[in-house]
Parts: structure tokens; sequence; C-alpha cells
């Protein structure tokens, strides 16, 4: 069975980010295993989780409430990853490429947004 929240390009742009999340936390010290790079996969598994659960709502207004949350964890991944540059868990250069990607992402879900709110 296909779900329509599946053909979302924002779905699919999610599920990518959190592969890239899980390969860069693999690499944080053990000492974080429980702290940082949990709260960091914890963040990117909810936005598509969002995405998911609010496709499922009987309303559009509703469906936007759960983007809105999306948005808000894409946001707590930023700084997950700051934190982690911060710490030297990750170099400049890979934060600053993988924040490319989520720009996108947030960029995307600022639309798939709007336009639920407009209806």
């Amino acid at each position: 069975m296909e779900y329509t929240f599946k053909k979302l390009e924002v779905w699919q742009l999610s599920m990518s980010l959190v592969k890239e999340i899980y390969g860069i936390s693999s690499k944080f010290p053990e000492s974080e295993k429980f702290s940082l790079s949990s709260q960091l996969k914890r963040a990117a598994i909810s936005v598509p989780l969002n995405i998911a659960e609010g496709s499922a709502r009987r309303s559009s207004r509703e469906f936007a409430s759960f983007v809105k949350i999306a948005m808000g964890s894409l946001v707590e991944v930023i700084t997950c990853l700051d934190i982690a540059e911060k710490l030297g868990y990750l170099s400049e250069e890979a934060n600053a490429g993988i924040q490319g990607t989520i720009q996108g992402l947030y960029f995307k879900l600022i639309a798939l947004y709007k336009n639920l709110k407009s209806r």
C-alpha cells in the first residue's frame, strides 16, 4: 500500500536527512551516545514523523500544525549540529554541507505550511 505522504517531496527529503544525521552522529564520541547524539537523532526523526502524522489529519489546518512542528524540529537539528561543531565533533565544512540540505528542506516546509494554511 502506497501512502500519500510518501509522495511528498518534503517527506522524502526529511528521510534523506535522517540518514545523513545518523551517519554524522555515529562519529560522535561514545560519551555523547545518550545526550547530543540521541537528541540530534530524535530531532531529525521528528521531521518526517510529523509530516506523516499531519498528512493523516482531517483538515489542512491540522496538517499545517504538524508541518509547523516539523519546522521546529528542523531548527533543533540545526542547533544540535552547531553545538557538535563547537565541541569539535563536526567540522565546519561538514556542518556547512548539511546546512544547505536543511535550508532547502526548511524553505519547502514553509511553502507547504503556507499552502495548507491558505486552503
